[in-house]
């Protein structure tokens, strides 16, 4: 393994991908800790230090951002923008038509959708950026909190000053983009993926240090082993996979024989990542945040559709919570899936070239046989991503540990998922200079 990473450090051309994409990663985590303008810090340090502000879609934005957002820095927004963005483009694909054709014109159509995306992950990050400063203002970041600092973030809430943190966060958010391409383009791995690796992975030791202050060694020595177990496990299931078995029939062109080939189509018990947790987050975030902005500030009672939306849906830890999140997951997991895999298309593509399943005719018999078994190999894969998704809950339940549980939910999936890829990426990178890899 240490002679494998010395040959990385001995190929020059592998050796500055490294370093190059470590220095993004470095400027990155730098500018998440710079505070925007007009920001007053102290009171912030003074919110975050009564934990509070963590539950629900704004945990998990923090979470991706690296605990920039509720720093109010000028990378506050982090990588959501982007990710939101290319989620709705990919969902736009089955609405609109001409995204579709552009997804099937191959590179020159693939270029105009990312330059779409660009465009909807800036307005996206305007529209963010002025409610985040919004809240901010009125002091709601940090939810019905009793601390006074909560109330005098910014220093300064003149019309123009807000405009200013807006526009700064905006370009923050533009600033990310162009760093996650450039990793992409001169670095190692796909940057976009590893600039939320970095996030995610920025808040373990402090998530750590915060279950060990609370509870004690012994739950820190417990949460850790049950950490590599999931760990260990999650690694499991993101490499299984069910192999369809392709054969291409032989052809006679000229005095050559093409085709005769046997191969597969890998398909993945977890093809849909973590979007349905994200889209699961996002849509059970809707009844908290309508119930906050309807709670009365006069110190009168509340409505009681508002009581019983801040006693079930709020923290996390009720059981009807869990159950309503498990469900959404599975639902959106089918959902994802049945988008972004089209048996049809798989089939005609295959026929095009003269593939098929054995056993199998080909055309619409193979696009049901694909159907059938993405139908039975979602739903362990749903099953599975419910459970990883509430490890934190059931943490937050039982051992009174931080809602933002390290190891669980959208955190490992996207840590284990990214590390693999770049693992695999610089094996590959090393195969071809050395024909020895980093992983044996």
């Amino acid at each position: 393994m240490f002679s494998a990473i010395a040959r990385i450090f001995r190929t020059p051309d592998l050796r500055q991908k490294i370093l190059f994409t470590i220095g993004i990663i470095a400027l990155y985590r730098m500018g998440s800790n710079v505070p925007a303008p007009f920001v007053h810090f102290p009171n912030v340090e003074q919110c975050l230090a009564a934990n509070a502000g963590t539950e629900g879609l704004l945990g998990l934005v923090n979470l991706f951002s690296g605990g920039a957002l509720l720093q109010l820095s000028i990378f506050a927004l982090g990588v959501m923008p982007y990710i939101t963005a290319t989620i709705i483009t990919q969902l736009l694909r089955v609405v609109i038509p001409h995204f579709e054709t552009l997804h099937k014109e191959g590179q020159a159509g693939q270029a105009k959708l990312t330059q779409y995306t660009r465009y909807l992950t800036i307005a996206l990050a305007l529209l963010q950026s002025t409610t985040l400063v919004t809240v901010a203002r009125t002091g709601q970041l940090f939810g019905t909190t009793d601390v006074a600092a909560c109330q005098n973030l910014l220093t300064n809430d003149v019309w123009w000053a807000q405009l200013l943190i807006i526009i700064a966060m905006t370009a923050g958010t533009g600033l990310i983009m162009w760093f996650a391409e450039m990793v992409t383009e001169r670095g190692i791995g796909n940057g976009m993926s590893l600039l939320i690796f970095t996030s995610i992975a920025a808040t373990f030791p402090s998530a750590m240090w915060g279950i060990w202050e609370a509870r004690g060694f012994e739950t820190f020595l417990l949460v850790l082993i049950i950490g590599i177990i999931v760990m260990g496990l999650v690694v499991f299931v993101e490499q299984s996979q069910r192999r369809v078995p392709v054969q291409y029939a032989k052809r006679m062109v000229g005095r050559r024989t093409y085709g005769g080939t046997n191969t597969y189509i890998p398909i993945k018990v977890n093809m849909a990542g973590v979007i349905p947790i994200i889209f699961a987050s996002s849509l059970l975030y809707i009844p908290m945040l309508v119930a906050q902005f309807n709670t009365p500030t006069d110190g009168s009672e509340p409505p009681a559709w508002v009581t019983w939306v801040s006693q079930y849906f709020t923290t996390g830890d009720h059981p009807l919570y869990m159950a309503a999140y498990f469900l959404l997951i599975i639902g959106f997991t089918y959902f994802y899936v049945a988008i972004t895999f089209n048996p049809v298309e798989v089939a005609d593509n295959m026929k095009k070239y003269g593939g098929f399943i054995p056993g199998i005719r080909a055309g619409r018999p193979t696009a049901e046989y694909l159907d059938y078994v993405i139908t039975r190999i979602t739903f362990p894969g749903s099953l599975y991503l419910g459970i990883v998704a509430l490890i934190p809950l059931v943490a937050l339940a039982t051992v009174q540990a931080n809602q933002n549980f390290p190891f669980g939910g959208a955190s490992i999936l996207i840590i284990v998922g990214v590390g693999l890829e770049t693992v695999k990426q610089i094996d590959a990178q090393l195969q071809q200079r050395h024909y020895e890899g980093l992983l044996r």
